[in-house]
């Protein structure tokens, strides 16, 4: 799908100012809005930023829960395509940072050679990651439960988000955070996750060896349900084969909900010094 003409202005704009770009990758259950906030702290910080959609992303939540089918058949090759196209459109190489899916989109376009310095937040397992914690099983039900859902969007309800997401959370901001950001999302990266180490041809997998890949930074939260521990240190051990800088950091008591929940600027400023460290 073309870039909107939304996104084509973030673009230009970041061209004419001349700084360094960050790019900003949003997984399932959100929309690039869900980056409002630490795309301002990055442009405080000396940045220009843009935070493309995956393709046909309703502007607006409201707009979003109206039209929930907009998300369905979504895969994680189109949309990783959507994110290069964007960044080919920069004069300079950009950093990314990613969440969830974003989080392995991503390691995709850093395997591309096309990001100057990554971060992975809690991303989603590619090809290569074996481990599969229950809670992780658990928090997938929702979509993996029914085969059908991969041909559909899928919403959760607000105990489903609550052990995803919010777990780490108490009942009143875990409803805030489900009010203020979550939307439907599409089944079919999830069935492509679950079955990548089946499938030599997966869409999710990664070039982890890449010449060019740049600095890239891991983030796991440690008490995340949906991307535990073990896979997020799993990919992290796969990206130390590769000669560039690798780095993991694990920060103490955060579920998934670690980019969006009170606790966003202690990740947010984690990536950002990582950025402008190696950026």
């Amino acid at each position: 799908m073309p870039l909107t003409d939304g996104e084509q202005a973030q673009i230009e704009q970041a061209n004419t100012s001349g700084k360094q770009p960050v790019v900003f990758v949003h997984g399932l259950w959100l929309l690039s809005s869900s980056w409002d906030r630490w795309r301002r702290l990055f442009e405080e910080n000396g940045y220009t930023t843009v935070a493309p959609g995956w393709p046909d992303d309703p502007e607006t939540v409201a707009e979003a829960r109206e039209h929930p089918e907009a998300f369905a058949h979504k895969m994680v090759q189109a949309v990783t395509d959507h994110y290069l196209d964007a960044i080919g459109r920069l004069d300079r190489k950009p950093a990314v940072v990613g969440h969830s899916f974003g989080g392995l989109i991503a390691q995709k376009i850093a395997g591309e050679g096309a990001a100057a310095v990554t971060v992975a937040i809690d991303p989603a397992p590619g090809r290569g990651v074996l481990p599969l914690p229950p809670s992780a099983l658990k928090a997938g039900s929702p979509v993996l439960g029914n085969p059908a859902n991969a041909r559909r969007s899928v919403t959760l309800t607000f105990d489903e988000f609550k052990y995803g997401w919010a777990n780490s959370l108490d009942e009143q901001e875990a409803r805030q955070l489900y009010d203020e950001f979550h939307v439907a999302a599409s089944g079919v990266p999830i069935f492509q996750a679950a079955v990548a180490n089946l499938n030599p041809f997966s869409e999710t997998k990664v070039d982890f060896k890449a010449a060019n890949r740049g600095p890239i930074l891991l983030i796991s939260g440690e008490k995340d349900h949906t991307v535990p521990h073990a896979m997020t240190y799993a990919a992290y051990k796969r990206h130390t084969k590769n000669p560039g800088v690798t780095e993991f950091v694990e920060l103490p008591g955060r579920g998934h909900s670690l980019v969006i929940d009170n606790g966003w600027e202690q990740v947010a400023r984690t990536a950002l010094d990582f950025v402008h460290k190696y950026a």
